[in-house]
């Protein structure tokens, strides 16, 4: 039987010989695509009869085919389906014609399949299946666009097509759209399923397309555009022509370039009927979609269903649960969506927003409300809810949420309501921006705001109070004064209580007033844990470890370490300001338990992170570089710890009355006089068995005694005190004990 025969007996045969061909040809593997070799290994080694490809345009699903059709040994029977295939008898009779070039049916079988008078179901379906179930060779028939199959008779003439596909050959079928026959191979364990996620592109699949373009990519740069894209292929495709088109790098691409929107408008939007071309522009201005929402939003009363018809055509959508409550768009496709709503409708925007806005609101998620408010002009009702969330939002340590909002809003918005200004400069002071700070506590002392803030304070006056006792501009008096103020001003519901609490235990503790201090500070711990407030929990428990380690007391130091280092590890805190005196404190701890390696970690955690801490919080600022620098010295690093000495110096400046503190960098300042550094530069810090050994000098043991404590002799006793003295920079036990103090490895 000769393929000439075959196309004769078609019922295509009066159509034009070359799109006959194009039709039933398998088309060859664009150069310009990435592998799928593993893909394609996946399928062909898989034991299912069905393999469905499913995916929205764009995600290379033919070029998937076609690699799959090149790696064959079996026979490929291809179809392209069309428009004009959704018709049972003309499906019947381009699958047969497949076959027949394939080598799997003969000529008569194409003929008689394209006579009309013949039933599709009854007699062509399973005669055509006869004819598979029989082949003597493995095969795979690949079916392309099987979204272009829309009528029920199509869907049941291949169900009975796909019933007769012998084991050792495969059907695959390619669709933008869900394929209804998968849920019930499913079932029988017999379909292998591809999807948007097993398509979607990496970072060396983004580099193979830019190659193919002869654009030079990054490793990072190929990182960004496969996040960019979310790994849609024609959006790499794209990018890459926009970079060649640039002559540069992209920096980005988005769905409202004219390359993408072109591709997403006439590939995808005009295809769809006025109505969901409609509901598509108005949900986009939507972060996640749900039914609820979008009938509130843009007005639609079937939203659910109009979301599940979304989803089944492949239209961008994706589900974030497994019960399709919840969706959201592809980040270009909504982007693109966005574009198309502003240029066809931009009247509505703002409407649309107020409305989702309104809805998230009364439905308790006032964050996805404000991120609408923050596009529309309604920047009274996007300031009093920014107040309202800046503060739980800093207590879980989401920082940049809070300061994306006040770049949104804008200083002149901002000053249009004071408590906001307080939060702006509380922004200030924990990102590490003196001048921000700075500026906005000016102008909340000169502000006035009757109302009860919006934010939860008792007042607006308890509010200004606490920013200028945590800035301590005027030394600790006047914090004190401030921070009393606070207390008394906030109640024990207050939101702001354990904050008010802290600022008063810092404040006692810089008068030299330590008792009052740890008792504050521990009632501010305990408070700001019940409140979730996370940045204050660390702090307040890190100074209480510092305190702790002081006395000697080291053991409840680790326990409040534990605690705060636990509590940055799960809000993500590792480089905010209220963090920082934490890993200090744990590279002391560490050294105190001979834990070097240890030591050395959490001594680069701190000094990365200590920017965030500048003078507009200097208590905390210069505490934990006076800790830093200890460790520093300890660890036989006195260049850096006279460097922290510095920045302590730049710090002091500026806020130079700090009560006690002060005494106390001027008491470590000693220890790095010329020739009192109990560490020259090149010298070791003291071993782990020196460090075990040197708690041992403050006690009345002798050297046998000490000996037999630890386990070992004399001998080594005497090595080790020889070299503790040597590295210290002494002669004597108790000098040995002083510097240690002095450094932080011993209680003062």
């Amino acid at each position: 039987m000769s393929m000439d025969t075959c196309e004769a007996a078609s019922p295509a045969a009066n159509a034009d010989r070359i799109l006959l061909d194009a039709k039933l040809s398998v088309p060859q593997p664009g150069a310009g695509g990435a592998s799928r070799a593993g893909l394609v290994e996946t399928a062909r080694s898989s034991h299912c009869r069905v393999v469905g490809v499913t995916a929205p345009a764009g995600y290379g699903k033919s070029a998937f085919l076609a690699q799959w059709a090149a790696a064959e040994d079996r026979r490929v029977a291809w179809v392209s389906l069309d428009r004009l295939d959704d018709d049972p008898a003309m499906l019947l009779a381009s699958v047969a014609s497949a076959c027949c070039r394939a080598g799997l049916c003969d000529a008569d079988l194409v003929a008689d399949l394209g006579d009309r008078s013949v039933p599709a179901l009854g007699v062509a379906a399973p005669r055509l299946a006869s004819a598979l179930r029989a082949s003597p060779v493995p095969f795979v028939l690949m079916l392309d666009g099987l979204h272009e199959l829309r009528s029920p008779a199509c869907r049941d003439v291949l169900e009975v097509v796909i019933s007769a596909i012998p084991r050792g050959s495969q059907l695959a079928a390619a669709s933008r759209a869900e394929q209804p026959h998968l849920p019930r191979q499913r079932v029988y364990g017999d379909a292998l399923e591809f999807g948007p996620a097993d398509l979607a592109l990496d970072a060396g699949g983004a580099r193979q397309i830019f190659a193919h373009a002869n654009v030079s990519l990054t490793p990072e740069r190929a990182a960004a555009m496969a996040e960019q894209t979310e790994g849609w292929p024609v959006g790499l495709s794209l990018a890459a022509l926009i970079s060649k088109d640039s002559r540069s790098q992209p920096a980005t691409v988005t769905g409202d370039d004219r390359y993408v929107a072109d591709y997403l408008y006439h590939e995808v939007l005009s295809q769809q009927p006025k109505a969901v071309q409609r509901f598509l522009r108005h949900t986009a201005v939507l972060d996640q979609l749900s039914a609820p929402l979008c009938e509130a939003a843009v007005g639609s009363p079937a939203a659910a269903v109009d979301l599940r018809r979304l989803e089944a055509d492949g239209l961008f959508l994706i589900p974030l649960d497994r019960r399709r409550q919840r969706y959201r768009y592809h980040a270009m496709f909504r982007e693109f969506l966005l574009g198309e709503l502003c240029r066809t409708e931009p009247g509505i925007v703002m409407t649309l927003r107020q409305r989702a806005a309104d809805w998230y609101e009364s439905n308790g998620c006032p964050e996805l409300a404000l991120e609408q408010l923050l596009h529309t002009d309604d920047s009274d009702r996007s300031a009093r809810l920014a107040a309202t969330l800046a503060l739980p939002t800093r207590n879980v340590g989401q920082w940049p949420a809070v300061v994306r909002w006040f770049a949104a809003i804008g200083d002149a918005n901002i000053r249009r309501y004071p408590p906001l200004a307080v939060l702006a400069g509380w922004e200030g002071v924990l990102t590490g921006d003196p001048a921000r700070a700075e500026g906005w506590a000016a102008f909340a002392d000169t502000a006035s705001f009757e109302a009860a803030p919006a934010d939860g304070a008792a007042s607006f006056d308890s509010a200004r109070a606490m920013l200028r006792a945590g800035m301590c501009a005027a030394g600790p008096e006047q914090m004190m004064a401030d921070a009393a103020f606070a207390v008394a001003q906030e109640p024990a519901w207050s939101p702001y209580r354990d904050t008010a609490l802290w600022l008063l235990g810092e404040a006692h503790r810089l008068a030299g007033r330590t008792s009052e201090a740890r008792s504050l500070l521990d009632e501010a711990s305990a408070t700001a844990a019940t409140m979730s407030s996370s940045g204050n929990l660390v702090l307040c428990e890190s100074e209480l470890a510092v305190l702790a380690m002081d006395r000697g007391e080291w053991g409840e130091a680790a326990d409040r370490l534990g605690r705060a280092l636990a509590t940055v590890d799960e809000s993500g805190m590792h480089d905010h300001a209220m963090s920082v005196l934490a890993f200090a404190a744990a590279a002391r701890l560490s050294l105190h338990h001979c834990d070097v390696k240890q030591a050395g970690r959490q001594l680069d955690r701190a000094m990365r992170a200590r920017p965030s801490a500048t003078y507009v919080l200097p208590f905390v600022a210069v505490r934990l570089r006076l800790q830093l620098a200890k460790v520093c010295v300890a660890m036989a690093d006195p260049v850096t710890a006279r460097q922290l000495l510095r920045e302590i110096d730049d710090i002091l400046v500026r806020r130079p009355a700090l009560g006690t503190l002060v005494d106390e960098v001027d008491e470590f300042r000693s220890v790095l006089a010329p020739g009192g550094a109990p560490g020259a530069p090149g010298n070791l810090p003291l071993t782990s068995a020196e460090l075990r050994l040197l708690p041992y000098l403050q006690t009345h043991l002798t050297v046998g005694g000490i000996a037999e404590r630890l386990f070992v002799s004399r001998e080594t006793v005497k090595s080790e005190v020889s070299s503790i003295y040597r590295k210290l920079g002494v002669s004597t036990r108790g000098q040995a004990v002083q510097q240690a103090a002095a450094i932080g490895l011993l209680a003062d």
